[in-house]
C-alpha cells in the first residue's frame, strides 16, 4: 500500500474555449497544459499517478497510466473512474489538469498540511481578483469549510465571497471511498431505483423517497428532493429543486434553484426551469425556458416557449410570469415579464405576449399571414 496516489482530472472538453481540442491538450510554451501539471505532480512521487481522460483523448496519453471517464460528470465521477487504479493508497491527491502554473512546492505544502491537521479532506482555496465562475468556499461560524457552491447555483450573498475552490484536494482514501459509495447504496436500500449508480451523482443533502427512479447520467445537488413515483433523467441536472410525486424530469433537463414541480408535472427534453413553480399536471415537454414563473395546474406549455424575465434596463429587477390553470400555450411563445395569463386562456403559435391575457381568452400577437397567389409565376415571367 502506497502512502500517496495522485489523480489528475483531464476529461473536460474545450467548450468554454470554443475549441474542438480538449482544453488540457492546448499548447502553452512548448508543452500541453496537462504536461505542466504532470510535471508539478511527479516530484511528489505518487504511486500511482493516474490521468482521468475522455474516451476520445486516450491516444493523446501514450505511455501514461490512464483511466477513462465516459461522461464529464464532475470530480466524484472522475474519482470513481480511477478507483481501481488507486484503491490501495492511503491518501489521494486530486488535481485539475488545467492549472499549468502549479508548483511542486505548493502541492507538497498542501499534502503536508493535510497530514498535520489529521482531517478527512483538505481543499486548496484561493482569492482571485475576480471570482468569475469558480465555486465559492462557504465557511461556518467556526471558520471550517461548510460547503462549496458552484457559481451557477450561488445566491447573491454567496457570489460576493472572494474565496474560491481550486479543484485541488487531498483525501484520506478510507474516508473518501465509503462516502462515494454509501450515498447511492443507502438510497437503493431504502427503495429508490438508481438505474446506473456508476453514472449517478447524488449530494448527501438530497432527499429521495422510496419508489422514485433515477435514470443514468443524472446529477442531484444541494437541497433537492424527489418524491415517491417521480422519475428523473437520463441526463438531468437538479439543483436545490423539489420534484413532486409522479413528476417527470428529462431527458436532458436542467432544474435550477428554486424550482418546484408539483404532483404529475413534467419538465421534458431540453427544458430549463429556474425559480419557478409548475403546478400539478403541468406539462412543459419540449425545448423551453421557464424562469421566475408560476404555472397553474393542468396547463400545457407548447414547444419552444420562453419566459423573458430579464429586463434590459440596468438596475431593474427580473419580472415574474404568472400563467393560470388549464392554459394552452402555442409553439414558440414568448412571455415578456411581468405578465399574467388568466385561467383557461389560449395563446396562438408564434405569439410574443407583452400584456395580460384575460381568463378564457385567445391571445394572438403576431403579424397576419398573407398569401399572394401566383406571385412566383409572375416573378419568373417578369425576370424573363
Amino acid at each position: 500500500m502506497s502512502d500517496l496516489a495522485a489523480v489528475i482530472m483531464a476529461a473536460g472538453l474545450g467548450t468554454r474555449m470554443k475549441s474542438a481540442t480538449p482544453k488540457h491538450l492546448h499548447p502553452l510554451l512548448g508543452r500541453r497544459l496537462i504536461d505542466w501539471v504532470v510535471g508539478a505532480v511527479e516530484p511528489l512521487r505518487p504511486d500511482p499517478l493516474v490521468l482521468v481522460v475522455a474516451p476520445d483523448a486516450v491516444d493523446a496519453f501514450d505511455g501514461a497510466n490512464v483511466a477513462v471517464q465516459e461522461k464529464p460528470l464532475g470530480t466524484g465521477d472522475s474519482l470513481r473512474a480511477a478507483r481501481d487504479k488507486v484503491a490501495d493508497a492511503k491518501q489521494l491527491l486530486v488535481v485539475s489538469g488545467d492549472h499549468p502554473r502549479l508548483s511542486s512546492a505548493l502541492l507538497q505544502q498542501l499534502v503536508d498540511e493535510h497530514r498535520r491537521s489529521g482531517v478527512a479532506a483538505t481543499v486548496l482555496s484561493f482569492e482571485p481578483p475576480d471570482p468569475l465562475a469558480y465555486g465559492r468556499i462557504v465557511r461556518g461560524e467556526d471558520g471550517r469549510l461548510r460547503q462549496i457552491v458552484e457559481n451557477a447555483d450561488a445566491d447573491e450573498e454567496q457570489r460576493a465571497i472572494r474565496e474560491v475552490n481550486s479543484s485541488i484536494y487531498v483525501f484520506e482514501a478510507d474516508r473518501l471511498w465509503p462516502a462515494l459509495d454509501r450515498i447511492n447504496e443507502a438510497h437503493m436500500l431504502a427503495g429508490v431505483t438508481i438505474v446506473d449508480p456508476q453514472t449517478t451523482w447524488i449530494d448527501p443533502t438530497v432527499e429521495l423517497e422510496p419508489d422514485s427512479t433515477i435514470q443514468p447520467f443524472t446529477i442531484l445537488r444541494g437541497e433537492s428532493s424527489v418524491a415517491r413515483g417521480a422519475e428523473v433523467g437520463p441526463h438531468a441536472v437538479v439543483v436545490d429543486s423539489e420534484v413532486g410525486p409522479d413528476a417527470l424530469v428529462g431527458p436532458f433537463c436542467y432544474l435550477r434553484p428554486g424550482t418546484v414541480l408539483e404532483a404529475g408535472a413534467k419538465a421534458g427534453a431540453f427544458v430549463e426551469v429556474k425559480n419557478s413553480r409548475l403546478g400539478a399536471g403541468v406539462k412543459a415537454a419540449h425545448q423551453s425556458y421557464i424562469g421566475d414563473a408560476d404555472i397553474g395546474e393542468g396547463t400545457n406549455i407548447g414547444a419552444g416557449n420562453i419566459t423573458a424575465n430579464f429586463p434590459h434596463e440596468e438596475g431593474k429587477p427580473k419580472g415574474r410570469t404568472k400563467i393560470g390553470r388549464n392554459v394552452r400555450t402555442g409553439v414558440h411563445n414568448a412571455f415578456v415579464a411581468p405578465v399574467e395569463i388568466g385561467d383557461d386562456a389560449w395563446v396562438g403559435a408564434g405569439s410574443v405576449i407583452t400584456d395580460d391575457v384575460p381568463p378564457e381568452a385567445l391571445a394572438v400577437a403576431r403579424t397576419r399571414q398573407e398569401n399572394r397567389e401566383g406571385y412566383v409565376r409572375r416573378k419568373r415571367e417578369q425576370d424573363g
